[in-house]
């Protein structure tokens, strides 16, 4: 057999080299997943130390939760696949049930419920089929600072925002007085807020507070905010009621509580869980990451709680914007209306201290892992309740770990995310590309996130934070615009959730070899140069300019010497679909979005061919989808057919299995072709077989075709597109879709359901394709209404006329009256039975209560080109096939070639993609 062709050697135009690698493009999920289940310092071990030790209510007795293993899976990926199984693996426990009283300790190992675990493609098997937990893009924890959205009844306004617990509001009224609100409820001037935390139980209980220490109160307060004007109209402001330290607590209470009976002691309780409780109030660690960074304090990293001096330096920086801003604060002149002053004044001097939301510095993500441990955090706390009662109720004497901890609300809470969690979706199979995207997808919405119709239009918005991190061309066309992103092609992910993008340093306008991945605050204040400016051999920007751009969104030119960073590829602000579109900056945005988004749509063909003109990304996604077979070793290549490759190599022989023609969730073909030889050598890595959607380890979506820009009789109007019928005949555009159909015999009322070829009213001739157990053969060509399983259901009983009863009597029960409710193949569908699966409860198989047999038919069906079908191009060129003409009727070259497509001329300029001519051209 000739050698297979070699891995395509493409001849490269760029005018860069290139610095960087594109990292693997699955990482995302794959890294999350392992910290999630790293068992020293991983989000699991985090979740388990949060609520161990769980102690009863007089503190005699605890339960304490020490190491955890995963075994190994119970089922191989394709068994689950095969019988709708979830892959996972068992999570044990070791549990301690320890007695403070007497010592006593009690140590098991508990298996806490089978853990759903990621494939090595970044994807879980959930009751066998595959699916993707989509990356979450949410406001970061910490604190913001922000101009009003309604400037005359407000002047600024601050934030204080938890992961997990009360929101804290505060804001400077026209009036010129700071007010607070918590969790959203009525306002109260902060004064009292700041006046109740001053509150110490052990000093303050027994003491009534006299006009002196009140006075003093004011003072301290005025001082700790060095006597800002704002502070002093609000304790101006106050009621006398308000001016103690116990009347500010009982004022507290009365807003948040209404209604209830107000006592120091409650409102003391109540202050502490709003702010100061672990358990009810949680910034995370990379909450108060941001906090201290953005208000300038030092606090440990495990503070995850509030502290006084928080709240304290928010209401310093709040107070001080307007002094910032020019606003005078001449305390003998009164201004009566600060907003109106406020609102007429240039933002200039503060634009640096006020946040956004949009800024990708306050928005981070929530990787799969981190998902995944927030459903077994309310696992977890929903067990821990269960285990307090049992320690409370149970005789201690018979208390193991094993009978006290319950897993079932554990199981629950993870089975129930990954079924109807809105970011674990169903994964999007059409093509490999398709699936690539899915896993590199961020999304705004879910749980803790935005809502469609809530969301506003500047978070929808590309902003400049975006450079590098999140694609400002893929996103959905829908009411899904802005809010479903794809990460860009370079983009990591620090250790706190935050997008960083790769850059060269650049030392005294020299570009060095250091690469630094930079989130967008440490971008800040960063000029960076475009990867394309001109630099000679040494590595020195050539010219007396550079343009570069600040992260303000501004484009400035300055001397080299002053560029301290530069782009690594100008590759980097896209995503991977985008990055795939050559010419792209020729091409409208909009119509660049089309393109990127229509790439995924391809249906894998039966032949496909990797693009003539690519942009050297083709190759790097086909390989990180995972869907073409890799050398795990060096070897020899020792046995080639259709469904294994053997490679010998030095530690052995390594023995791959090809999928064949399998199902995709979305009907399309997943199927692998080899690309090796018997006595191949091949290097680890190498391509052994290329994927349904691949041409020698390289993505390849679609067909190149010869095109004619010419208008044909009025067919091709309005987009529309003229086929060659050769693109038919030869099935250049044929694809495999493959249909999965089910039955099952089920128990009933009147007794069980038989799968049989003994079908009442059916004629020999329908039952040709059938076996002896009534399921269609393999290879059997089928239409509407054929046959593919043959089942019958009893009948209700009626009252029996004296022949049925003789009848009855004599064949027993095999005159007993039964219907017709076969499997038959629907309307307008068909094709050729590829697989038959049967699973029976004798035979062992799990089935679902009262299922007796269950029957799988695999129908594929093979689909020519045909009018009314969609085509497209890379650059957002789609159309519809209006006319497939005769090969000898088609426009031809000069030489007698006829063309195989014909678009409309006008569809170039009409839609601004002169990138696609340039690439007809190439």
């Amino acid at each position: 057999m000739p050698a297979l062709e070699a891995p395509r050697t493409r001849r490269t135009f760029a005018r860069l080299d290139k610095v960087l690698d594109v990292p693997n493009l699955i990482d995302i999920q794959r890294r999350s997943f392992e910290w999630l289940v790293d068992p020293e310092s991983g989000g699991l071990r985090e979740t388990i130390d949060d609520i161990s030790p769980i102690e009863d209510y007089t503190g005699h007795l605890a339960v304490n939760f020490g190491e955890f293993t995963f075994d190994e899976p119970a089922n191989s990926i394709a068994e689950c696949r095969e019988k709708d199984l979830t892959y996972s693996r068992p999570l044990t426990v070791t549990v301690a049930f320890i007695n403070h009283e007497t010592g006593e300790i009690r140590e098991q190992s508990v298996f806490m419920g089978d853990f759903p675990w990621m494939t090595e493609r970044g994807t879980f098997i959930i009751n066998g089929t595959e699916r993707v937990v989509v990356t979450q893009l949410v406001r970061s924890p910490g604190a913001y600072i922000m101009e009003a959205k309604d400037r005359e009844k407000q002047v600024f306004t601050a934030n204080l925002m938890p992961a997990r617990g009360s929101w804290l509001e505060m804001e400077i009224d026209k009036k010129g007085k700071v007010f607070v609100r918590i969790d959203r409820k009525r306002k109260l001037p902060v004064t009292v807020l700041l006046r109740a935390m001053m509150y110490n139980p052990e000093t303050d209980a027994d003491r009534e507070e006299t006009h002196e220490d009140i006075e003093r109160l004011d003072q301290e307060l005025a001082e700790l905010f060095d006597g800002s004007v704002y502070l002093r109209n609000t304790i101006e402001a106050d009621t006398e009621a308000t001016k103690t330290k116990k009347g500010a607590l009982i004022e507290l209470f009365k807003k948040q509580r209404p209604g209830e009976p107000p006592s120091v002691d409650a409102a003391y309780a109540l202050l502490n869980q709003l702010f100061f409780d672990p358990k009810r109030y949680d910034l995370t660690r990379v909450g108060r990451y941001k906090l201290n960074a953005r208000l300038g304090l030092d606090i440990d990293l495990e503070t995850r709680t509030l502290t006084h001096d928080d709240i304290h330096q928010l209401v310093r920086e709040l107070v001080a914007l307007p002094r910032e801003l020019g606003i005078p604060e001449d305390g003998e002149v009164e201004i009566k209306d600060y907003a109106a002053e406020a609102v007429v004044l240039p933002r200039e001097p503060i634009a640096d201290r006020l946040d956004e939301y949009e800024h990708f510095g306050n928005r981070r993500l929530r990787t799969v892992g981190e998902l995944i441990q927030e459903a077994f955090r309310i696992g977890l706390y929903r067990m821990e309740r269960v285990v307090r009662e049992r320690l409370t109720t149970e005789d201690e004497d018979t208390i193991t770990p094993q009978t006290i901890v319950n897993i079932r609300p554990v199981v629950a809470a993870i089975k129930e995310f990954f079924g109807s969690s809105q970011l674990s979706q169903f994964m999007d199979q059409t093509n490999s590309l398709a699936g690539l995207t899915h896993r590199r997808r961020l999304s705004a919405l879910g749980a803790g996130g935005l809502t469609r119709e809530r969301a506003p239009i500047e978070v929808r918005d590309v902003h400049p934070t975006h450079y590098g991190r999140m694609c400002p061309i893929e996103t959905p066309e829908g009411p899904n615009i802005g809010l479903i992103g794809s990460l860009s092609s370079y983009a990591t992910i620090s250790e706190h959730g935050f997008v960083t993008t790769p850059y060269r340093v650049v030392k005294d306008g020299v570009v060095t070899e250091e690469i630094v991945h930079l989130d967008a605050t440490q971008e800040e204040q960063q000029l960076v140069a475009q990867a394309n400016h001109p630099v000679d051999k040494n590595g020195k920007l050539q010219g007396p300019e550079v343009l570069c751009r600040t992260q303000a969104g501004q484009y400035v030119t300055v001397a080299p010497k002053d560029v301290e960073l530069m782009d690594v590829s100008p590759e980097q602000i896209w995503s991977v679909a985008t990055a795939m579109i050559p010419f792209l900056e020729h091409d409208d945005a909009n119509r660049a979005l089309m393109g990127s988004n229509m790439q995924r749509q391809a249906v894998p063909l039966l032949k496909t061919d990797a693009p003539v003109v690519g942009t050297g990304m083709e190759r790097r996604a086909a390989l990180d989808t995972g869907d073409v077979l890799l050398a795990r070793n060096a070897g020899t290549v020792t046995f080639v057919d259709a469904d294994t490759i053997v490679v010998e190599g030095k530690d052995g022989k390594d023995e791959y299995e090809l999928q064949k023609f399998m199902r995709s969730n979305q009907g399309t073909l997943i199927h692998q072709k080899p690309r090796v030889v018997t006595g191949q050598e091949v290097p680890e890595g190498y391509v052994l077989a290329d994927g349904s959607a691949t041409d020698n380890g390289e993505m390849a979506l679609g067909k190149n075709l010869m095109v004619a820009f010419m208008s044909w009789e009025g067919y091709n109007f309005e987009d529309a597109i003229i086929l060659s019928k050769r693109l038919v005949k030869d099935d250049e555009l044929t694809s495999i879709h493959i249909e999965e159909y089910e039955i099952d015999a089920r128990t009933t009322k009147l007794g069980d359901e038989e799968i049989t070829r003994d079908i009442p009213n059916r004629s020999e001739e329908s039952l040709r394709n059938l076996d002896d157990r009534g399921i269609v053969r393999i290879g059997a060509e089928v239409g509407s209404g054929d046959l593919l399983v043959g089942k019958v259901t009893p009948k209700g009983e009626t009252e029996l006329t004296a022949e049925e009863k003789l009848i009855r009597a004599i064949f027993k029960e095999k005159a007993r009256e039964v219907r017709d409710t076969s499997l038959k193949v629907p309307h307008g569908e068909g094709g050729v039975v590829i697989d038959v699966k049967t699973f029976s409860r004798e035979n062992g198989d799990d089935l679902p209560p009262g299922v007796n047999d269950l029957v799988r038919v695999f129908v594929a069906k093979k689909r020519k080109i045909s009018e009314g079908d969609k085509l497209a191009g890379r650059h957002g060129n789609k159309g519809v096939i209006s006319k497939i003409v005769d090969e000898q009727d088609m426009p031809f070259l000069e030489d007698g070639t006829p063309v195989d497509v014909i678009l409309n001329p006008l569809g170039v300029p009409a839609s601004l993609s002169p990138s696609e001519t340039l690439r007809f051209l190439a």
